[in-house]
């Protein structure tokens, strides 16, 4: 009998099963963690969950559906603004934070009509004057009192431990849902049409895509996944300043995690996250060079490593840790693996 080719095609290998137990475990230890970490380390934890979450989200809309926006912001300002208004209502703050993401997934449906119309340089400029107009009407706000800001005082009702420690938990059930319902997303068909409109718009619809309800999709998506990650620092920091929430450079530092961790991989921007989570712990004192280095830096991997760190290993090494897609492994004759 002559020697044939054989071919396979997989999704799951041993390394991403493995990753997925890991990321179980580690999700059961941070579960339990406010039980003997100390408060310093608990707000530190809070905040790595939120970059990771605006990582993630920006990724999303950039990594795999294409969509370059400079105007996250956006949304990370209207969720901190919301949850205010709706604390200032009576409702329970930290119900609030989930009611404020929804109200900005909500907004970001009629939003998507005239910004998808958008392409490239135009979404992504058309997305930052948006967030300007929206920084404008919010400082008109009489609760929030311009840019002299408010705070959200209804959180003082809750004993210091509990406060930080349903923040913390919230966060990190919210890190979950988001990065779960987002990966399992990627890896549905939704998931292959969202990457298809990535790489040819045109050709997508050729084969039947619904390109602009798509896009659409994870438009919103993301923009819910940003504005739970702005009412999540409110809750951190207390005090809201628009031009603090709906500054640019927000956008600024989920470009920079996506491009040093790999944009388009799952795994890069997580890795982006943590990497830059540690910069800032390290070098965040250190004022207007740490915002210098980090430009730098971007830039160094935009030229050097454009598919930043995760991209580079999985390039070399083939390895998969959390895999949205498939791949076809094939053997030639005589050919040892």
């Amino acid at each position: 009998m002559n020697a044939q080719t054989t071919f396979r095609v997989e999704r799951w290998t041993a390394a991403s099963r493995i990753a997925i137990g890991v990321v179980v475990v580690l999700a059961v230890i941070a579960a339990v963690a406010p039980f003997w970490l100390g408060p310093g380390a608990m707000d530190r934890l809070t905040i790595l969950f939120v970059y990771i979450i605006l990582a993630v989200m920006w990724n999303a809309l950039a990594g795999y559906a294409g969509l370059v926006s400079v105007g996250q912001q956006l949304f990370l300002g209207l969720g901190a603004s919301f949850n205010i208004k709706l604390a200032d209502w009576g409702v329970n703050p930290f119900v609030a934070m989930a009611g404020a993401a929804l109200i900005v997934g909500i907004i970001a449906v009629p939003l998507s009509f005239p910004m998808l119309r958008l392409r490239g340089g135009e979404f992504a400029i058309g997305m930052w004057v948006v967030s300007e107009m929206a920084h404008l009407l919010v400082n008109l706000d009489p609760l929030v009192k311009g840019e002299t800001g408010t705070s959200l005082i209804s959180l003082n009702a809750f004993d210091a431990p509990l406060r930080r420690n349903l923040i913390y938990w919230l966060a990190l059930v919210a890190l979950l849902v988001l990065l779960g319902a987002l990966f399992a997303l990627l890896r549905s068909r939704v998931g292959a049409a969202i990457q298809a409109i990535r790489d040819n718009e045109e050709a997508a619809a050729s084969v039947g895509v619904r390109v602009t309800s798509t896009k659409r999709l994870i438009f919103v998506f993301t923009a819910f996944g940003v504005a739970m990650a702005g009412a999540l620092w409110l809750a951190t920091a207390l005090t809201f300043q628009p031009k603090a929430y709906f500054s640019v450079q927000w956008t600024a530092y989920m470009i920079f995690m996506v491009l040093v961790g790999g944009i388009g991989t799952f795994e890069g921007a997580i890795l982006g996250a943590v990497i830059f989570f540690a910069i800032e712990t390290w070098f965040g004192a250190t004022g207007v060079w740490y915002l210098v280095g980090l430009g730098a830096t971007a830039l160094i991997f935009a030229l050097v490593l454009p598919r930043g760190i995760w991209g580079a290993i999985e390039r070399r090494t083939g390895l998969r840790l959390l895999p949205v897609g498939y791949r076809l492994e094939f053997k030639l004759p005589g050919v040892k693996p």
